[in-house]
């Protein structure tokens, strides 16, 4: 008998619902009344969240030419929504508590949400999109999913893996076959619990099958093919077998042929800090 995707992701409990901190600058943001030092206040009220953002504006995923030493000057440069989405972004990274380390290296896999985090923003700026921070969230979100099937049935969790590197397919297609679903549906459904925009909550749904995508097919392919760079960057690293590049998503993309090569040097060259900046306590939590 296949379990229910939604009463797993119900079971989280308090996962289900997005850190305080965010919904409260998120409601700033969209009120017309909010200042910048109004949004400002909010994030200095959480001095972990304002030192990992001002690590984050400092670091070479901006390569500002001057140091940015407040939340106000970064608020301005950045810009509201841009850091808005750095928020979530890094808050998401801390929310998962307690799945097994046999089951899963947490350091790992925040370090490939990451690292698909920044293929994303790179491929979205080689395509000219606006506001490339929101490309850089949804490649961290694009495997959420995994943690609710760890942490709610690691046991059939276990089997999946098993079964996926016995016959050597990639995790998704072996959670298919044995849970009915995958970790990519478990995604779609918490994103969509969190009640965040509906281009993440589709990117997290079908970043395997980007063709499925038809609201929001741009970022779904973008997010497709920086698992992919994520993946090719540390190959073995982070587990599982390789899943083949879509070829639909290719094609929305319209690159260039040496735009896979270009974007997979870039997010070597950014990786080790960024992950530094924003994961700098990894190893003493489990997010």
């Amino acid at each position: 008998m296949h379990l229910d995707p939604r009463k797993l992701v119900a079971g989280c409990g308090e996962v289900s619902s997005l850190p305080m901190v965010f919904l409260r600058i998120n409601e700033a943001i969209n009120s017309p009344r909010s200042s910048v030092a109004d949004i400002s206040k909010i994030i200095a009220e959480d001095p972990g969240l304002t030192a990992r953002l001002l690590r984050l504006v400092n670091s070479p995923l901006y390569s500002f030419p001057g140091k940015i030493e407040t939340i106000s000057r970064a608020v301005v440069i950045v810009g509201t929504q841009q850091l808005r989405d750095l928020a979530l972004a890094t808050s998401i990274l801390r929310l998962f508590q307690g799945i097994p380390e046999d089951l899963v290296s947490m350091e790992s896999f925040w370090e490939h949400s990451v690292a698909c985090g920044l293929g994303s923003r790179v491929l979205a700026a080689h395509r000219g999109e606006p506001n490339v921070e929101r490309y850089f969230v949804a490649g961290i979100l694009h495997d959420i999913g995994k943690l609710v099937l760890y942490s709610q049935a690691p046991e059939l969790a276990r089997q999946a893996l098993a079964a996926g590197a016995s016959q050597g397919e990639p995790a998704h297609v072996a959670e298919a076959r044995i849970l009915g679903f995958d970790h990519a549906t478990l995604g779609r459904l918490l994103v969509h619990a969190w009640r965040l925009p509906a281009s993440l909550e589709e990117v997290a749904g079908f970043h395997h099958s980007p063709g499925q995508a038809t609201r929001y097919p741009v970022e779904t392919a973008v997010v497709h093919l920086a698992d992919i760079v994520a993946h090719l960057l540390r190959p073995g690293d982070w587990g599982g077998v390789l899943a083949p590049l879509d070829a639909s998503a290719w094609k929305t993309l319209g690159l260039a042929t040496g735009t896979l090569a270009l974007t997979l040097d870039q997010v070597d060259r950014q990786f080790h800090e960024v992950v530094q900046t924003i994961l700098p306590d990894r190893k003493s939590c489990t997010a």
